[in-house]
C-alpha cells in the first residue's frame, strides 16, 4: 500500500480495471505507451479531440461519428465535440441484455419490482408509440413528478428514442416549485404517479396535481402512473388524465425506432436549486451526456457489463440522471425511492446484500448519519459484492474517510466525486488505479481540464485555496439555459470571472498527491479579516461531536467585517451549555485553525436543505441579513428558514 494511503488497489485489480484496459487501447491506437492514468489524464487534455473519439470507439457508441472531431476547440463556449455525428441516447442504452436484470427496484418495504432488459425494452416500446400518437416528436418535452422507479427510467427511454426532451422532478415537490421548474418548459405530455411513500407514509398527491395541472396547458396529457392504487380514482378527478394502463392499451410491444439526431441535440432539461429566484432550466445535449457518462461509469467508476450500480437519489437530482447512464455499460440498476432509514436504518445496506451491489452510490450526509446512528455494517453485514463506494453532494469529511474503511468495509474504492447539475456529471472523481487518500477526491475525470485558479488568475499552488476552473472545453458544458437568447445568463454563471474559462463556484486546493480538497462552494466562502475560508472545513470538525447531529455555517457582516456564526442542531435531550461551546471551539481551532472559530455558536432546531439534501447557507445567509428569499420552492423545509430570522443572540 501508498505510504499514508487508506486503500491501495492491487495488481491484480488494477490489471482488470476498465481504466486499464482503456489504456491500453489508447496505447495501441496511438503507438505509444502511457506510464499511468495521470499520463493518459495529461494526454487527454492535450488532444481533447483525439481523447473523445477514443473514448466514442473504446465504449462501442451507437452511431455516426462523422469526419470531425473537434471544431472552434478554442472557445469556451463555443466548441462543437463532433459536429457531424448523429446517434440516438436511448438506443445506445438499450442495446444490452435480453432476460438478465436491467432494473431492480425496492420502495422501502411497500413495493418490489425486477425488469428483465426484454421487460425493459417492451414498455418503452409501448411508452414510444402512444407518445407518437399523440403527436410528440424531436424537441418536444416531456415532463415527469416521479418517484425513481423502473417506469420513469422507461418513460425516459420512450421519450429520447423519440428526440424529445426529458425533463424530472420529485413527487415531494409543492406546486409552485413544479410550476417554476416545468411552467418555463411547457411539455406537451406530463407524467407523474398517484402518490408515494416516505419514511412507511402514504402520501397522496392528487390535490396537488388538481393545483398544478390547470397550470400548465401546455401539457395536452397527463398520465398517472400508479404507485399507491389509486391512479383511477386521481385520473378521473384531474383534467386531461388518463392512467398508464389506458396510456398504452392501444399500443403492442414491437420494434422501435431510435431517432439518429444530433450530437448537440437537447437531451434533458435539469435546474438549479437555488433559493434566489426562478430555477434556471439548463439544457444538455444528448452526445455530451452518453460520452461523458460512459467515461465515468466505465472507467471512473470501473463499472463492467453484469455489475450492479446503486445511487440513492431522487428524480430531482442529477444523480440520477447519471445513474440511468450505467445502462449504456451494460449494468443492471438497483433503484430505491423513499427515506434511506425505512423500515429501518440497515435497508440500503441490505439491498446491497440482497441484490449483489457492485457499487454503492450515496452522499456524505448519509455516511456520517450511518455513523451516528451507530451502525457498523462491517459486523452486520457481507457486502462481499460491493468494489466501490461513491459519496457526494456535499465535501465528504476525512473522518468519514476513516468511518468508511473501519465500519462499511475496509477493501473498497472509495470515491469522492464532485461536479454537479450544470454539467449533470463530474470534474474531479475516482480513480480505480490509483490509491484512496484521507480526506481527498483522487483526481479530475479524464478529458477534463480542471485546476485550482488563485484571485490573480493564474494556478495556486499546492496547498493553496482558489476557484475550481476547467481551462479546456468538454463535451458536456450544457447547451444553452432556457429563454437566455443571448447566452448573457449562460455567460454570466460560468465565464464572468475568468474569461474563456469555466469557473464552477467551488473552493478548492490541490494536494501534494495529485487530488483535490473541496472546501465548499465559494459563494459561500466565509472571509473573516479579508481571509477566505472554507465551511467544509468548520462542518468536518463540528460533526466529530458527539452532541451535534449536523451543522451550517454563514458569515455574518457586522461591526464593518464579516464573523463567522455556527448553527448546530443537537442530538435529543442534548443543551448548548458553555461546556459544549467550548469544546466546539477547541475542536475547529485544533482540527482547522484559529481563523475558522466562530464568533458565534447558536441552537436551531433544524436546517434548511435543498430537495436533493444539500444545506441551504445562502438562503440562511440572506435570512439572517434580512434579505427576500425568492425561491421557498427549492427547499425541502422551507419552514426551518424562520428559524434564523432575528435572532437575539445575533443582534451584538
Amino acid at each position: 500500500m501508498s505510504e499514508n494511503a487508506l486503500w491501495s488497489p492491487s495488481e491484480e485489480r488494477i490489471e482488470a480495471a476498465q481504466m486499464t484496459a482503456f489504456l491500453h487501447f489508447c496505447e495501441a491506437r496511438l503507438g505509444r505507451a502511457f506510464a499511468d492514468s495521470r499520463d493518459l489524464h495529461q494526454w487527454s487534455i492535450t488532444d481533447p479531440g483525439a481523447f473523445w473519439d477514443a473514448i466514442w470507439d473504446f465504449c462501442g457508441v451507437i452511431g455516426d461519428k462523422g469526419a470531425e472531431r473537434l471544431a472552434d476547440g478554442d472557445k469556451m463556449p463555443g466548441a462543437r465535440f463532433f459536429p457531424e455525428a448523429s446517434l440516438n441516447f436511448a438506443e445506445n442504452l438499450l442495446r444490452d441484455g435480453d432476460t438478465d436484470d436491467a432494473l431492480v427496484f425496492w420502495g422501502e418495504d411497500k413495493a418490489r419490482a425486477r425488469w428483465s432488459f426484454n421487460d425493459l425494452k417492451a414498455t418503452v416500446s409501448r411508452l414510444q408509440k402512444a407518445m407518437q400518437a399523440m403527436g410528440i416528436s424531436a424537441g418536444d418535452r416531456v415532463a415527469a413528478l416521479m418517484p425513481n422507479m423502473p417506469e420513469t427510467i422507461a418513460f425516459m427511454l420512450a421519450t429520447t428514442s423519440i428526440g424529445a426532451v426529458w425533463s424530472s422532478a420529485s413527487p415531494d415537490f409543492g406546486p409552485r416549485g413544479v410550476l417554476d421548474r416545468f411552467g418555463q418548459i411547457e411539455p406537451k405530455l406530463f407524467v407523474t404517479v398517484d402518490g408515494y411513500w416516505y419514511a412507511s407514509k402514504r402520501i397522496e398527491i392528487g390535490d396537488k396535481l388538481k393545483e398544478i395541472v390547470p397550470q400548465l396547458p401546455s401539457a395536452e396529457k397527463v398520465v398517472i402512473v400508479p404507485y399507491l392504487g389509486i391512479a383511477d380514482e386521481v385520473a378521473s378527478s384531474v383534467e386531461r388524465t388518463e392512467t398508464l394502463e389506458t396510456f398504452v392499451a392501444p399500443f403492442e410491444a414491437g420494434p422501435m425506432h431510435f431517432a439518429r439526431l444530433p450530437f448537440d441535440h437537447p437531451l434533458y432539461i435539469l435546474f438549479s436549486s437555488g433559493t434566489t429566484g426562478v430555477p434556471k432550466c439548463i439544457v444538455h445535449r444528448a452526445g455530451g451526456v452518453l460520452l461523458q457518462h460512459l467515461k465515468e461509469h466505465k472507467l471512473h467508476a470501473d463499472t463492467r457489463p453484469g455489475d450492479r450500480v446503486f445511487y440513492f437519489t431522487t428524480c430531482g437530482w442529477m444523480m440520477w440522471n447519471w445513474l440511468v447512464g450505467g445502462l449504456a455499460a451494460g449494468a443492471t440498476l438497483l433503484l430505491f425511492d423513499g427515506s434511506p432509514f425505512h423500515p429501518g436504518p440497515e435497508v440500503l445496506f441490505d439491498l446491497a446484500d440482497a441484490e449483489r451491489m457492485t457499487l454503492f452510490g450515496t452522499s456524505a450526509k448519509y455516511i456520517d448519519a450511518v455513523k451516528k446512528a451507530g451502525l457498523m455494517p462491517v459486523s452486520s453485514h457481507s457486502l462481499d459484492s460491493v468494489r466501490a463506494i461513491c459519496s457526494t453532494g456535499s465535501p465528504l469529511a476525512p473522518e468519514s474517510f476513516d468511518f468508511v474503511y473501519q465500519g462499511i468495509k475496509a477493501d473498497v474504492h472509495l470515491a469522492s466525486i464532485s461536479g454537479g447539475t450544470d454539467i449533470v456529471s463530474c470534474f474531479v472523481l475516482g480513480d480505480p488505479t490509483r490509491p484512496v487518500y484521507k480526506g481527498e477526491i483522487q483526481g479530475p475525470g479524464l478529458g477534463m481540464a480542471v485546476e485550482v485558479w488563485n484571485d490573480e488568475g493564474g494556478p495556486a499552488v499546492v496547498g493553496e485555496k482558489g476557484e475550481l476552473v476547467c481551462v479546456k472545453p468538454f463535451p458536456v458544458m450544457p447547451l444553452y439555459f432556457w429563454n437566455d437568447p443571448d447566452n448573457a445568463k449562460y455567460r454570466a454563471a460560468y465565464f464572468d470571472r475568468f474569461d474563456n474559462v469555466w469557473c464552477h463556484g467551488d473552493f478548492a486546493e490541490v494536494t501534494a498527491h495529485g487530488g483535490l480538497v473541496i472546501h465548499g462552494r465559494s459563494d459561500a466562502t466565509l472571509n473573516p479579516g479579508g481571509v477566505r475560508i472554507g465551511t467544509a472545513e468548520i462542518y468536518a470538525q463540528v460533526e466529530q461531536i458527539e452532541e451535534v447531529l449536523e451543522a451550517i455555517c454563514i458569515g455574518q457582516d457586522f461591526d464593518g467585517d464579516v464573523r463567522v456564526v455556527l448553527f448546530v442542531r443537537l442530538k435529543p435531550g442534548a443543551e448548548l451549555t458553555g461546556d459544549l461551546e467550548k469544546r466546539i471551539r477547541t475542536k475547529i481551532r485544533t482540527g482547522a485553525s484559529p481563523r475558522h472559530v466562530p464568533a458565534k455558536i447558536v441552537a436551531v432546531t433544524d436546517i434548511p436543505r435543498t430537495k436533493s439534501g444539500k444545506i441551504t447557507e445562502l438562503a440562511v445567509r440572506d435570512v439572517v441579513h434580512g434579505r427576500e428569499i425568492k425561491n421557498k420552492e427549492a427547499l425541502a423545509n422551507p419552514e426551518a428558514l424562520d428559524l434564523y430570522r432575528d435572532l437575539p443572540e445575533l443582534a451584538g
